[in-house]
């Protein structure tokens, strides 16, 4: 038995704190980070410009580089399961 697990190839932050999230498998989903950026660990996220610009892969999944160096310790991740269980938007891609 072959479990699949969820790998995240590819995001695109938008303007309104949502990241539109590209899987291996193909799906695509859109992520709405504007409940997290409640979370005082966001903090420095909740400027637009600082939001789009950390937002990132590492580690195979949906990321935002803090440090700007890459730093996997400075970083602030989502659990790929927790994405890839969100509803595909596929069909509004063209």
């Amino acid at each position: 038995m072959n479990e699949y697990f969820p790998t995240v190839v590819q995001v695109i932050p938008l303007d309104n704190f949502h990241v539109q999230v590209f899987f291996d498998d193909g799906k695509i989903v859109d992520y709405d980070a504007t409940k997290d950026l409640k979370a005082e660990i966001f903090k420095p996220l909740r400027d637009i410009d600082a939001f789009k610009e950390a937002c990132t892969v590492m580690n195979g999944t949906l990321a935002w580089d803090l440090s700007g160096n890459r730093d996997e310790s400075s970083c602030i991740d989502i659990d790929p399961f927790t994405i890839y269980e969100l509803e595909s938007i596929n069909h509004l891609i063209a």
